[in-house]
């Protein structure tokens, strides 16, 4: 309601138009709908139907008392389209746009980012596990694109080996024997793969986990690999063959298999915090996702001169975001770590002298380098999960229309509309009086 009263909506139908261009339905109340729904937790069933019975639902999509409102797929499928491109971006952009016009920002003011880990919808495997389950799913591609392949290779065993989905107790029977033939069948397996040329997505994630875990020996024989053979780690190991940018990740004593989203919002003393910006990225440092988020604050409008963050900073970093987008960062800054300042013989960084507006360097006995040609480093690629980062961006919009009117003042008169004149005519007809204030 707040926002139907103070800002008349956060976006119109013309610019969803291209989104979602469904004669007879409106893609904002679409895009309201949706907000309602994660600020409320509902399902998109329950969404539906407080379309259609709810009068606070009504009211904040600016639909009439008899209204019957719109089937519960439609949400559905507009999110689905929500997460096509950078939709979930530009949908921030116009909720903070509409923001920003209304004077609810301090320009130029002080804000932080933070992140925090997200899990994958998909369960957590053993190794074991997940080679099985690729082994079992990565035909399902290929039966579509072309049947022939798998003739004469799911037969009888195969079946009873990987005809439903693995789930294995704590302490599997066999499990280094059942590894080995897994392997076996999944080299006969990305040997036909490898016969119908390119593959869809899914099967290439599928085959990538299979080569990240075997590999062909000096006897042929495909075998699990082994610490020394090079087993992927981190950011570069896949964590599930239904999610191609979920990943294992540790952050002190927190381990999980999905990902990060770096959350900005504003934090200054006299206004409500309010997210700015969010971004969904793989296992990566904070001080490597700056970049983009800076990208993204400049078009939005919305950068600050302060930005705190509790990642460690290089001195590079603190340069490039003063001098490309005019930014004071403020955070640790990383400590020096060459051996010739532990052994304290030689020289190390600090003993030199660096200008990085001429871009020149001096040594200790006084010698400049000649000005070296550079570029500020190119913004971080976030590689988000379509369907996590739209959650995420529709749940900080939901937080900030929360915010606002939990501890915003008292709204402004706004003009008078069809359910507002609906009321008047109800209480005329019981005798009563109107008054309007200062409403026009």
């Amino acid at each position: 309601m707040w926002v139907r009263d103070c800002l008349d909506g956060l976006w119109q139908d013309e610019d969803l138009a291209t989104w979602y261009p469904s004669p007879g339905f409106s893609p904002a109340r679409l895009a309201t709908a949706s907000l309602l729904q994660f600020l409320l937790h509902l399902s998109v069933r329950q969404a539906g139907e407080a379309v259609r019975c709810r009068i606070d639902f009504k009211y904040a999509l600016a639909m009439e008392l008899d209204d019957p409102g719109f089937h519960h797929r439609l949400l559905s499928d507009f999110r689905e389209r929500l997460g096509e491109d950078d939709r979930a971006d530009a949908l921030l952009s116009l909720a903070l746009a509409r923001l920003r016009s209304a004077r609810l920002f301090i320009e130029r003011g002080r804000q932080r980012t933070d992140s925090t880990h997200v899990w994958s919808a998909a369960r957590d495997l053993t190794r074991l596990e997940m080679v099985l389950e690729t082994v079992r799913a990565a035909p399902e591609e290929a039966a579509v694109l072309a049947p022939e392949v798998l003739d004469g290779l799911v037969v009888q065993d195969w079946a009873s080996r990987y005809g439903r989905p693995v789930r294995l107790p704590a302490q599997p029977s066999c499990p280094a024997g059942r590894l080995g033939d897994a392997g076996q069948d999944s080299r006969r397996l990305l040997e036909r793969l490898a016969a119908i040329g390119p593959l869809g997505a899914r099967a290439d994630v599928r085959r990538r986990i299979l080569v990240q875990n075997f590999l062909v020996d000096s006897a042929n024989r495909m075998r699990p690999r082994r610490p020394a053979d090079g087993v992927p780690k981190g950011g570069r190991r896949l964590a599930s063959p239904y999610y191609a940018d979920a990943r294992r990740v540790i952050r002190g004593n927190t381990r999980w298999a999905g990902y990060l989203v770096h959350v900005t919002e504003t934090c200054d003393d006299e206004s409500v915090n309010l997210i700015t910006n969010i971004a969904t990225t793989g296992p990566v440092r904070d001080t490597q996702a700056l970049p983009g988020i800076h990208t993204r604050l400049g078009r939005r409008g919305l950068l600050p001169v302060e930005h705190l963050n509790d990642g460690y900073l290089s001195v590079e970093q603190l340069q490039d975001s003063h001098s490309v987008f005019g930014i004071d960062l403020v955070g640790p800054v990383e400590a020096r770590g060459a051996w010739q300042k532990k052994a304290a013989t030689g020289f190390a960084r600090d003993d030199f002298t660096i200008d990085f507006d001429a871009r020149t360097v001096t040594c200790p006995a006084g010698e400049a380098t000649p000005p070296a040609p550079g570029a500020p480093h190119p913004p971080w690629p976030p590689t988000p999960h379509a369907k996590t980062h739209l959650q995420q961006v529709l749940t900080a919009i939901a937080i900030n229309l929360q915010q606002l009117a939990t501890h915003s003042r008292t709204p402004s008169p706004r003009r008078i509309d069809t359910f507002q004149q609906d009321l008047d005519w109800e209480c005329l007809i019981n005798g009563g009086s109107v008054d309007h204030g200062d409403a026009k």
